[in-house]
């Protein structure tokens, strides 16, 4: 008790998107800080993301999301966590999403999102400072 391991990440492209770099530069800066992540590939709905976060018993989820459904995406993340109670998961994302839109996303419960450019130290610190280990 009380020991505690590393931050583990599930790193998702749901939806139709087929453009993958982003998703997997942030997974492998992760990596390099020390982070476990899990990378689910291209073409997740948002059943298979939560799945996935709830079994590999992860502390967060980052999506890239580009193809413009980024509203209905997160949201239905967000829902599934509720409806399993795993609201202890965290859920961040990148991609293309309008600055207009960053508000209502973290209305729906997105911790945080990080815009085209983001160094990847940045997204590393907020991971480090905002998703506690749960293991």
């Amino acid at each position: 008790m009380g020991v505690s391991g590393p931050i583990r990440v599930v790193v998702a492209k749901p939806g139709l998107d087929g453009h993958d770099r982003g998703a997997k530069v942030i997974a492998r800066a992760l990596r390099d800080a020390g982070m476990e992540v899990i990378y689910t590939g291209l073409h997740q709905t948002p059943e298979q993301v939560v799945d996935t976060a709830i079994q590999e018993d992860a502390d967060a989820i980052g999506m890239s999301i580009l193809s413009g459904a980024h509203m209905t995406l997160f949201a239905k993340v967000i829902e599934l966590l509720k409806e399993r109670e795993a609201e202890d998961i965290k859920v961040f994302g990148g991609g293309i999403i309008p600055e207009a839109d960053i508000p209502s996303l973290k209305a729906l419960g997105v911790a945080a999102i990080f815009t085209p450019g983001t160094p990847t130290g940045d997204v590393v610190d907020w991971v480090n400072a905002n998703v506690p280990s749960a293991a």
